[in-house]
């Protein structure tokens, strides 16, 4: 297993980490797979969407706080259920296909880590399997 670590600069972020993947799979010696990407945080998650244009990445975040706003009718105490609940809708891990070293995503598609209780020091675990 691999390990990578970043350090979020915002309590809500999502953070382009394609290029982080692709390193990992680059120095490997498996060539061809899949990736499984994995975020051990109850208040971060992972999603795969467009890159090309870094408005999107605004779109989304709005738009969770708007479904999922930070202050709520929240029972858990610690001022961050928005984050667990974004956390659930997103998902903590993903499985990309990659082959001759390199990710197969489409034209327009980046991996993301979305921060939702930072800023922090966060981990993403990735496993491949050839």
């Amino acid at each position: 297993m691999e390990k990578i670590s970043i350090k979020t600069k915002r309590r809500c972020e999502i953070i382009d980490i394609t290029d982080k993947v692709e390193a990992v799979i680059s120095k490997s010696k498996i060539r061809q797979g899949c990736c499984v990407i994995f975020v051990p945080h109850t208040t971060a998650g992972l999603t795969i969407n467009e890159n090309a244009d870094p408005s999107v990445r605004q779109d989304i975040d709005n738009s969770l706080s708007i479904l999922v706003p930070h202050r709520g009718n929240y029972s858990h105490a610690e001022g961050n259920s928005d984050a667990h609940i974004k956390s659930s809708l997103l998902g903590s891990s993903l499985t990309v296909l990659f082959e001759a070293n390199r990710l197969c995503l489409g034209t327009w598609q980046g991996i993301f880590f979305v921060e939702g209780d930072g800023p922090r020091q966060r981990e993403i675990w990735f496993r491949l399997i050839g």
